[in-house]
């Protein structure tokens, strides 16, 4: 499913082409360069940009959401966002990543306020939660525990939710959670510590 959003991005960006070699492998100075060509609204910059994160802000907010189509449109959106706010002179002050993470976080409130849904984590891509040698026994026990964390995650705060999607499905360090979420390492370190506990709380037989 193509979304409107998308097209647009698409039609915007992707038509000016890229220069090969330059979406990976860029130095923090040939970054910090194609972030402020990007704050100056250059196309190929901006489409570059979106080249670098489209595929983790859909994984993030596909996590946080449980749905293809869902994900891709609220995706669409960030990038929208993220074009209207440079255009009037309202983009990222600092952390680039972050403030891109938090555009995200808040379209992800967002649907549920809207769709009264209580927030959760699908955990059905973990791999690292999956039986990998086909076994039938084990893999319908690791359903089980997909299950049960699947339940337990709706007993924490958004905060320790959204540090338990960046730290261990999206693996993130704990610097760049502290970025995303605006806080300081230790209070990341914190919540995830606490998030944990609850979570072996509620998960214990």
């Amino acid at each position: 499913m193509i979304l409107p959003s998308i097209i647009y991005w698409s039609l915007s960006f992707f038509t000016l082409g890229v220069i090969d070699g330059e979406k990976s492998g860029t130095s923090e100075l040939e970054q910090q360069a194609l972030l402020n060509r990007a704050l100056r609204a250059d196309p190929v910059a901006l489409g570059m940009l979106y080249d670098q994160y489209v595929d983790k802000i859909y994984t993030y907010i596909y996590h946080r959401v449980g749905s293809a189509d869902i994900a891709e449109d609220l995706t669409g959106q960030v990038f929208v966002r993220m074009l209207e706010a440079v255009r009037s002179g309202r983009a990222w002050q600092t952390s680039f990543s972050g403030w891109l993470y938090r555009i995200a976080h808040n379209l992800v409130i967002d649907y549920y306020r809207r769709n009264q849904r209580a927030t959760f984590v699908d955990v059905d891509e973990v791999t690292s939660l999956r039986s990998l040698d086909g076994d039938p026994l084990k893999s319908a026990e690791s359903r089980v525990e997909m299950d049960r964390l699947r339940q337990a995650l709706g007993s924490l705060t958004e905060e320790q939710v959204q540090v338990i999607t960046l730290r261990f499905l999206e693996d993130l360090s704990i610097a760049e959670v502290a970025g995303i979420m605006d806080k300081t390492e230790g209070a990341i370190k914190a919540l995830q510590y606490r998030a944990v506990l609850s979570l072996r709380r509620v998960m214990q037989p």
